[in-house]
Formats: C-alpha cells, sequence, structure tokens
C-alpha cells in the first residue's frame, strides 16, 4: 500500500503570513499552478482512492491532482489543520506581538506549547493518528492513495511514522506547498520512500 501525501497549494492567507488552521482562504494562482505541476508529475500513477482534509483549500487542490480520473474525494475530518484558537485569521506580526513566548514556543519548543483556545498537539496527534489507522485499515494490499492535507497534520503523520519525540517535530523535512511525500505500507511496517520533494517546482 502507498499513500502520496501532499499539502495544498499556496492559499490567499499563507501570502498574507495569516494563521489559517481551522478557517480557509481560498488558493492563490500560484498555488493553483503549484497543484497543476504534481498533477502533471503524477499524471500515471493509477489511483484507486483519494482522501482529503474537508477545508477547501485542500479539497480544491485535492481536485486538480485528480485530474480526469472518475474518483471521489472523501473527506477525513482527522485530517483537519490545527485548532490555533484566538490566532486564526491573524498575521504571525499580530501573534507575535500579543503572544510572543506561546507563538515562539510552538515553533522552538513544540514540548512547551500552551494554545489559546486552541488544540495542543497531544490533541492533534490523537485525531492524526486514529484517521490515518482508518485510513490504513480500510486499504488493500497493493491499493495506491492520495492524500491531501495541512503542514502540521503531515509534520504529525511523519512524527507518528518516525516515532520521533515532540521536541524534534519540526525537524527537517518542511512540508511546503504541493510537495510530495510517499508512504509506504508493508504489513505492520511504515517507511517513507519519498520525503517532502518539491523537485516539481524546481523551475520557479
Amino acid at each position: 500500500m502507498k499513500i502520496h501525501i501532499t499539502r495544498h497549494g499556496e492559499t490567499k492567507w499563507n501570502q498574507e503570513r495569516r494563521m489559517q488552521g481551522s478557517q480557509n482562504s481560498s488558493l492563490t494562482s500560484k498555488g493553483m499552478a503549484d497543484a497543476e505541476k504534481l498533477q502533471q508529475r503524477l499524471a500515471s500513477v493509477k489511483f484507486d482512492k483519494i482522501y482529503s482534509s474537508p477545508l477547501g483549500r485542500a479539497v480544491r487542490t485535492a481536485e486538480i491532482i485528480r485530474g480526469d480520473r472518475k474518483l471521489p474525494i472523501e473527506k477525513v475530518p482527522q485530517l483537519m489543520e490545527m485548532n490555533f484558537g484566538a490566532w486564526e485569521g491573524r498575521t504571525v506580526e499580530e501573534i507575535e506581538r500579543a503572544y510572543g513566548q506561546r507563538y515562539r514556543d510552538f515553533w522552538d519548543a513544540p514540548e512547551k506549547y500552551q494554545p489559546v483556545e486552541g488544540e495542543s498537539f497531544e490533541e492533534l496527534f490523537q485525531r492524526v493518528e486514529r484517521g490515518l489507522k482508518e485510513i490504513i485499515e480500510r486499504g488493500e494490499e497493493g491499493e495506491v492513495s492520495l492524500l491531501v492535507a495541512h503542514a502540521v497534520v503531515i509534520k504529525c503523520i511523519y512524527a507518528l511514522v518516525k516515532n520521533l519525540p515532540l521536541k524534534e517535530f519540526w525537524n527537517p523535512p518542511f512540508m511546503y506547498g504541493t510537495n510530495l511525500t510517499i508512504l509506504e505500507i508493508k504489513g505492520d511496517e511504515k517507511e517513507f520512500i519519498l520525503e517532502g520533494d518539491i523537485s516539481h517546482l524546481q523551475d520557479e
């Protein structure tokens, strides 16, 4: 079983450096163009299933990558981006001014991070693990699927598979928009055979 994992393309709020979390903003023209480049890269892959976060930016990215394949996009609530509570819709600069230490902890010491009305890393890990487990359990041997989610969720999947401690959560690779990460599952063994690859975007 192989799961091709990607993050949604660039959005308006990404461009404005606003925290999105459980809220949504639409893809920019660059975000759509990047998704089309990944679509071209994956054009010959015979997907059996397509999974997506229910947030619009992920669903739109999944639609672009799907191309003319006659496959439904299954929306998985557990793949939604981390809920950032009071930070959502605010710029990075505004958050740094209002919540300096908490914001620094989020990036530099995630094991110390305390959310402001949002989701903790522990809560995020629990729901993402449930979602991934369900996808794997429902899959069949040899199945090939596409999964479109968000930066923090994909890093969470990465940390779960690698069994990383929370303090190493932000270690490379960074999950850029429309990167390609491939998770291969054989029995109880899980292995990333590609991590955060953006070679299809390198002409930018």
